[in-house]
């Protein structure tokens, strides 16, 4: 931010001048201050110009229908030209993928790894999923505080990933370690990288690791694993080394943060929310509206990032080619004018799935049906142990204005 943010982060939103604000500081979504400034900027500003920031100057789209005119309309909004975030990738460190990628190649890239999410490979995975999530649970210390992201959260997304690639699982702990370096902000103290090229470099041994595996299913016949996927696919077995760190980093994180913090986020939600989490005990089948509205009150991702093609307007704002357009998907979840009563859980809405969190149009999320699953999963297991997860601290969150995650929360099981 330009000005500083204070103690009270909703009068400095409506006090600073319109111009200097800037929702980019990740500041702001550590400390979970940002919702004042979107509640002004979609009253005031849906549109906003932010001229002065560390990212350079951007475009913010704050409203929810706004957001979507942008996301149907890829011919205008290009991945291609500038990426998915408000941070550009430094030039000669770039690592293309195919949500970083326009028609046709996009396309031909990302059909070749929906497979592994199709109803019948899911319903494949179900019983394993559920097996992993009952051993989870089931470990679980009763009457003590524990970590829910490092004893749950993480664990289980971990497991997933390795199941997805067919990883090595005794080493599985390297996805995990590599979809923290992949998605880290270089500016925060405890993240695992501190520049962009010591990120290049970890996700250049993570690639020189998958390739071994890559060339040994290359030689396989094919299999249903997303490594075995890209080895024999068309469009992806010739993929150049920067192509095959970013398409593997893009399926590293899209099968694990997201699906990680949604985990947390929601048991946090349910702890703010008790009348709902009440609710929810006296009416399981409940679980089937829960998991999308945890998924849009959480809003894994905070933001997607286009590039204007050409001159276009956005809700009459006149915008030239070449502009950095930032997609607010926090915002957008939290419009009054496309959901009732936003900044509340509410378990049995009546359209959950009406939300932003896994994009829309040519680039929805790949893995969302798998993210539902696992959550589904996640409190089906939960309502049949425990009456209360009770959340017992401060949730402790990434610093970062691109993923809405948590490194830590304590939580105990009522003994």
């Amino acid at each position: 931010m330009n000005a500083p943010v204070n103690a009270d982060p909703a009068r400095d939103a409506w006090s600073i001048p319109l111009d200097r604000i800037d929702v980019s500081d990740p500041q702001l979504y550590q400390d979970e201050a940002w919702q004042p400034y979107f509640e002004r900027l979609r009253q005031e500003a849906p549109v906003h110009y932010c001229a002065d920031s560390r990212y350079g100057p951007f475009w913010s789209v704050s409203r929810y229908n706004d957001i979507m005119n942008c996301e149907v309309n890829h011919a205008v909004f290009s991945n291609e030209i500038g990426g998915i975030q408000v941070e550009d990738q430094p030039r000669d460190l770039q690592r293309p993928s195919f949500i970083r990628m326009d028609p046709p190649k996009h396309d031909e890239q990302r059909k070749v790894v929906s497979p592994i999410v199709a109803p019948a490979n899911l319903n494949n995975m179900e019983p394993l999923i559920r097996e992993r999530t009952q051993g989870v649970l089931d470990a679980l210390p009763r009457g003590e505080e524990f970590d829910w992201v490092e004893e749950v959260s993480i664990k289980l997304t971990t497991m997933m990933l390795a199941t997805l690639f067919d990883f090595p699982f005794e080493e599985r702990e390297r996805l995990t370690y590599w979809s923290d370096v992949a998605i880290a902000n270089v500016n925060a103290p405890d993240a695992p990288v501190h520049s962009e090229a010591e990120r290049f470099e970890e996700l250049k041994k993570m690639a020189e690791y998958m390739s071994r595996l890559f060339d040994e299913r290359r030689g396989q016949p094919p299999r249903f694993d997303l490594l075995s996927m890209l080895a024999h696919g068309a469009a992806t077995r010739e993929m150049p080394l920067r192509e095959f760190m970013g398409n593997l980093a893009l399926l590293i994180v899209g099968g694990n943060d997201t699906t990680r913090n949604s985990m947390t986020g929601g048991l946090l939600a349910l702890n703010r929310f008790p009348d709902e989490y009440r609710k929810l005990h006296a009416d399981p089948a409940l679980i089937e509206s829960l998991v999308p509205e945890i998924i849009r009150y959480v809003t894994p991702v905070i933001h997607m990032r286009r590039t204007t093609t050409q001159a276009t307007e956005i809700a009459g704002q006149a915008i030239p080619a070449g502009e950095k357009i930032v997609m607010w998907y926090v915002s957008g979840n939290r419009d009054p004018d496309a959901v009732a009563e936003p900044n509340r859980l509410v378990i049995d809405r009546r359209r959950p799935r009406q939300h932003l969190s896994f994009g829309f149009g040519i680039h929805r999320c790949v893995g969302n049906r798998l993210a539902e699953l696992q959550l589904r999963i996640l409190w089906e297991e939960i309502l049949q142990r425990f009456p209360m997860i009770e959340v017992v601290g401060e949730a402790k969150r990434t610093y970062s204005n691109f993923i809405h995650g948590f490194k830590s929360m304590p939580v105990r099981i009522p003994a």
